[in-house]
């Protein structure tokens, strides 16, 4: 007994499909973010996702910069408002040190961060807590501005750095051929290098990323812009 033919169903019979949003475009690359890396957020991808064709994503997201900046920025809602217990030298530093780890678990995200440019309202919540935090501790108006560039700046480039650093199938003997060259440096061509080898390499990366944090704050506070 032959099975009956199919018949084919009218565009008309399909669920339609849901409208089109940034928001659900963002959404949509945030999950493919997670699954499969940035890498693979692209207009193509993220088409294919929503089942759409690439030209209709540029009405809402001008090109793939633009998206990657709205992804960094969805993730920041991830970090979260200031604690409320501490010093403000503590909270900031656990505020930063939250936007490190979100950058952490998002290795390929960590380095677009170093040259995305969010401007969307998480972003704008981050560094509104941090210039209060700034502003809590008596930091002028001014060197809050600058400093929280620069704070921001430590964080990112700490994640991609470290990141990148775990991605490399040579990380290793990068690091063991560093380490042997500091130790091995001659005492008369590097004398600098050669009485430091040990404090060079020494430090767990959460100590380093906690004393480059109170080393910026203290020259913030005490450092004034140009006028």
């Amino acid at each position: 007994m032959t099975a009956r033919p199919t018949t084919p169903r009218s565009r008309r019979e399909r669920p339609a499909k849901p409208a089109l949003t940034k928001e659900g475009i963002v959404a949509a690359a945030v999950s493919v973010l997670r699954t499969e890396g940035l890498e693979k957020v692209t207009m193509r991808r993220l088409a294919q996702e929503l089942d759409t064709g690439p030209a209709s994503l540029y009405v809402y997201v001008r090109n793939t910069a633009e998206l990657h900046a709205a992804v960094l920025d969805e993730l920041l809602g991830t970090v979260g408002p200031a604690p409320a217990e501490g010093t403000w030298r503590e909270r900031l530093e656990r505020v930063l040190t939250a936007y490190t780890a979100m950058l952490f678990e998002h290795p390929s995200l960590a380095r677009s961060a170093l040259t995305a440019r969010p401007s969307g309202p998480n972003h704008l919540n981050l560094i509104e807590t941090l210039l209060a935090l700034l502003d809590e501790g008596g930091v002028p108006p001014a060197q809050a501005a600058w400093g929280v560039d620069l704070l921001l700046q430590h964080a990112t480039a700490t994640a991609a750095e470290h990141t990148a650093r775990d991605a490399s199938a040579t990380s290793q003997e990068e690091w063991d051929a560093l380490t042997r060259a500091l130790h091995g440096a001659s005492e008369r061509a590097h004398p600098h290098i050669a009485a430091l080898a040990g404090p060079l390499l020494s430090g767990a990366p959460e100590d380093r990323l906690s004393w480059g944090f109170q080393a910026l704050i203290n020259g913030i506070e005490r450092t004034a812009v140009p006028d």
